[in-house]
């Protein structure tokens, strides 16, 4: 995979050259080229912002720098051969960036990111480079950063870690939490190593049966247990189908149990202390 930023921080990406990404971009399995986009002025200033058309607070990042910018690196990916481009635009406003969508992104051969500053980029860049590519616009939660770096290192480590080979243990995401299948609206439950014995707590004596069988239903559980304290809406949206007979006898002692009337309510009720919400 070919992956561009291109930002008006470049030393801001330098966690790219640690830990899992730094070694698949070492083994050559993912290729980082990150721009600085003041290359692309031309002024005494290096200027790449201006006040918005109809006023307000802020400022807005130019059209030239960033239509130069991207012209240039995909002239370049081009020439090296490095297949469709997607777009990937860090924002507030965008879609919520998931485990879904980290899959389908780790699927492309090459993503382009234009982390912005100020107000966002001039809404006629995205429009513009949306008639040449695909453009993902991803939000990584509901909150606002100064500028979309760190949304760019979250994006790619997600992405990142999908890649084959990059994982010591190809099998490690597969229970991941939101993993496609059976995990995908669940969290991941907790997880234990040696010692057995630590400051009076113990290992669930589950772990140590070796029984295979009983610690993927106790994990299940677990997962089960741990969505419902934290994000009981993951299971509200969940299709019933999605649960087996032992999944459903767990989430009826989790308080859980059909919504017959559907929305606008989500699938499930969930009952608290005698009250259905």
């Amino acid at each position: 995979m070919r992956l561009d930023v291109v930002t008006i921080f470049p030393e801001y990406l330098e966690p790219l050259n640690v830990s899992l990404v730094g070694k698949a971009r070492a083994r050559g399995q993912l290729d980082v080229h990150v721009h600085d986009l003041r290359s692309w002025t031309y002024d005494r200033h290096n200027t790449v912002d201006d006040t918005p058309y109809g006023g307000g607070p802020g400022m807005v990042m130019k059209t030239d720098p960033w239509g130069d910018a991207l012209d240039s690196v995909l002239a370049d990916g081009y020439e090296t051969g490095c297949g469709e481009p997607a777009l990937i635009v860090p924002t507030p406003s965008g879609r919520p960036f998931t485990q879904e969508l980290a899959v389908h992104l780790s699927e492309r051969p090459w993503l382009i990111f234009t982390p912005a500053r100020y107000e966002g980029i001039d809404r006629r860049v995205i429009d513009e480079y949306a008639t040449r590519m695909p453009v993902y616009e991803v939000s990584i939660g509901d909150y606002v950063l100064a500028g979309g770096e760190a949304a760019v290192l979250v994006v790619t480590e997600a992405v990142a870690r999908l890649l084959p080979g990059v994982l010591g243990n190809a099998e490690s995401h597969r229970d991941d939490s939101f993993a496609p299948g059976a995990m995908a609206s669940l969290l991941e439950g907790p997880v234990y190593t040696k010692p057995p014995h630590w400051r009076g707590r113990e290992i669930p004596e589950v772990l140590l049966s070796g029984h295979h069988g009983k610690i993927a239903r106790w994990r299940r559980d677990e997962a089960l247990r741990r969505t419902t304290a934290h994000r009981p809406d993951l299971i509200e949206r969940c299709e019933p189908e999605a649960f087996d007979k032992k999944d459903w006898e767990m989430l009826s002692i989790l308080g859980w149990e059909p919504d017959p009337d559907g929305e606008p309510y989500g699938r499930f009720w969930r009952r608290t202390g005698g009250v259905e919400e």
